[in-house]
Formats: structure tokens, sequence, C-alpha cells
């Protein structure tokens, strides 16, 4: 990809066309404000002669140029492109967005100069797999004319078609072949991938893969298709290439009007990442006797009529036990602030709800601290004596290496629970 059409910003950054080191064209604008529409979507706002994003990363690929986004965790802090690129991309690895134990995808080299291209590559290998192991053949009903009467007869259609043709038959018939909806689903995933990829480096394999894989009749793809999609034990090796297609094909939005500027839109929640992160991280090293469930979810408050409301905390250890702990991460920089008042109250119910131990709320960091305050005592009229409820404040800091990442926020985590805090601040 020519480097001028390959902009890399970081979360929460402004893109403009009339200033700044890396600009938008005003036809690329244009594009993100219809694609904006009047409803927005979450991935960026508009500014004057401009876009801010927000705290989703990936890439949004317009026409031929490709805006990636990556994650920072304080907007002071300087971090390289590369080394935050590998930091989400191995984040998304070990959060199982990206799941590289596929037969096939073993020798996967992750050279990839974005996230979207890595998709590709590993698409790529997936099917190059399935085309290796021979297409799964499956049975279809087929109609139309045949020199041979086989199946049944369609008297009907036979008759009006056939009239002067005595030779043919229209017949209803069992046909059992490649052709089914979850190879139409990789073709249309193939042809999508061949017209818009601008990777020079797999642009060889993509029209080679487009000339192995058989033609397959054009099918229209929506959530519901891949929804009422089952696998068995044959399709099963199918599941990681019909997730990348799946991916690629609703996140796909095409210029109507010109046909110049289509949109593909790989983005991720830095929230939910981080969330899902935290807990496989904590989960890969747990002791043995220690529990963990993430999103648990507990009934809050019951209307008269209606559903009942929920909550649901991110990580919940030793539920229902004792030494229950509650924790809830947060994707910003807290920097020497307070958590938001409305953190804190939500930890609070946590903690009676669920009758915790301990609760604690997780942000990321460039240097690691642990503190903790107390709760007023509720249950004192005028508020002015602290209680014995407590709320930690836990920051970890981030590391390029992401087993050793993983493996100090399990301590950190661990040594909390076993009450080993600091500092104390009253909340």
């Amino acid at each position: 990809m020519n480097k001028d059409n390959h902009l890399t910003v970081f979360e929460h950054e402004v893109l403009r066309t009339d200033r700044g080191d890396k600009k938008l064209t005003d036809v690329q604008l244009k594009s993100m404000q219809e694609f904006y529409g009047e409803s927005g979507v979450p991935y960026y706002s508009l500014v004057h002669n401009g876009v801010k994003f927000c705290e989703y990363v990936g890439v949004l690929q317009i026409g031929d140029t490709l805006i990636e986004i990556l994650p920072k965790i304080d907007k002071g802090f300087s971090g390289s492109e590369d080394s935050w690129r590998i930091v989400l991309i191995d984040m998304l690895r070990a959060a199982g967005v990206f799941d590289l134990k596929a037969p096939s995808s073993g020798n996967l080299k992750l050279k990839s100069n974005s996230i979207l291209h890595l998709y590709f590559e590993l698409f790529i290998k997936e099917v190059k797999y399935l085309l290796r192991q021979g297409l799964v053949k499956k049975y279809r009903r087929a109609e139309g004319n045949n020199t041979s009467l086989k199946g049944n007869l369609k008297f009907g259609k036979h008759i009006s078609q056939n009239l002067v043709h005595q030779e043919r038959f229209y017949i209803q018939h069992t046909v059992y072949d490649s052709t089914h909806e979850l190879h139409s689903i990789l073709f249309k995933a193939i042809k999508l991938l061949v017209r818009i990829n601008t990777n020079q480096n797999i642009h060889g394999p993509l029209k080679l893969l487009e000339l192995e894989f058989p033609e397959m009749p054009d099918v229209k793809i929506t959530e519901a298709t891949f929804n009422k999609l089952t696998l068995n034990r044959k399709t099963q090796q199918y599941e990681k290439a019909i997730q990348i297609a799946r991916l690629l094909l609703l996140n796909f939005h095409p210029d109507v009007s010109k046909g110049s500027n289509h949109i593909l839109a790989l983005m991720f929640d830095m929230n939910s990442l981080w969330e899902q992160f935290v807990y496989v991280s904590l989960r890969k090293y747990k002791d043995v006797n220690t529990t963990i469930a993430a999103q648990s979810s507990m009934n809050f408050w019951k209307p008269s009529r209606g559903y009942n409301s929920t909550m649901r905390p991110d990580i919940v250890l030793n539920k229902g036990k004792e030494d229950c702990v509650v924790l809830d991460t947060k994707w910003k920089h807290i920097k020497n602030y307070n958590p938001s008042p409305q953190d804190l109250r939500q930890m609070f119910t946590y903690m009676k709800y669920y009758k915790a131990k301990r609760v604690a709320l997780l942000y990321p960091a460039v240097t690691f601290s642990r503190n903790h305050g107390r709760y007023y005592d509720h249950n004192e009229r005028n508020f002015q004596r602290l209680g014995e409820e407590e709320c930690s404040v836990i920051s970890l800091p981030y590391n390029t290496d992401i087993r050793q990442w993983q493996k100090e926020i399990s301590m950190q985590i661990t040594n909390w629970v076993k009450g080993n805090d600091i500092t104390i601040v009253d909340c």
C-alpha cells in the first residue's frame, strides 16, 4: 500500500482536512460523514472539518485509504506506532479474537502492517487449508432440464418448456456436490477481498485463491445468514474461515452512489477488550481453588410491569463464597484523580448484592499503583464517620511482552486479594 494512503492515529485523536501532519482529503471526510449518517457510529464523532476518534481501535478502509486507530494509555506517554500495534494484536490474540490454534495457522507470521491485513492473511491460509483437505460435499435439491429421466418429473414445467424438445425432461433431483451455503459465503468473501485489498504482498495469493476456489452462486449475506448456520463433525474445520468471512462481509459498507469509496470498518471497543484481556489473564494463572466468572448477572430491580433490571459486574472471583471479590475494568488513564462518583456507587452496590469481601476498579497505566478508599458509614445519620467497606483503585502497567503482562496482572490482583494494600484515600 502507498504510504500516503495509510494513516495511523491513536484513539481520541483528531483528523482534519485543513490542518495537522496527517490530513483527510475532502472526499474521505465526505465518505466518513455519510457513513456517520444521522444516527451516528460509535467509532468516531464529527468535528469541524474532520473527525475525532473514540475508544474504538482497529481499521477503517475508505476506498484505497486505510486509517489505522491504535490504543494509547496516556496522551502524554510517547510510544511508537509499531509497539502499540504489536500490543493491540497480542491483546486481541490473548482475548481470543485471533484464534491462531487452527490447523492451517501455525506458520502465520505477524508481519502485517495493519490488523485488517492480518485478517486477510489468516483468511487466505484458512481457505487454502480447506482446499488442500478437499471441500466438503453436501446433498442439495436441484431442478431443470436434463437429457435423462431421473428423480421426479415436474410435469407442468416439462410441458411448458419441452413441448418441442421431446429429448429433454424437466426434473427435480438430488445432487451431491460442493455447491452449498458455506462455500457461497467463502466465495463471496474472496471476491470482496479481491475487490478491496490494497496490500501488494497478498494481491497474488488472493488472485490465485480466486482461481482455485470453485465458482459459487451469489447469495445475499445478512446477520441471519450466519445465525442459522450449524457446523457438524465434517464442517467444523470451516469455523475460523466462516468467522472471518462474517467479520468482513457484515462490516463492509458499499458506496452505492459513486462506487469508489466503500468503507470497511473493523473496529474493537477497548473497554470490552481490556475487560476480556484481564479476565483471561486471571483465569490463565488463577489458583486451583479459585473460581472466576465474567459478566455474572444478578437481578437488581423488579418493576410492577415489564422485565427485571439486572446488574452485571465485569469479573467475580469466588462467587457465593465468603472470600468473594468483584472487579470492574475501565479503559482510561485515571492519573491522580479519583474514580467517578458513578463508578464508586456502582462498586458499592456490587459489594452489597454479591456480599463481596473486596471490590476494585482496574485501570491501565504506565506505572503501577494500588490505592484504596473507604466509604462513609451509611448507617450513620450525618455520614461523618468512615465505615468498613472499601473500594480499591488498581492501575496496572502495560508490558509489550504480552505473557509477562498477563502474569503481572494476575500477580498484582492476587497480592491485593491477600490484603497487601498501600495508600488509603477517602472516597
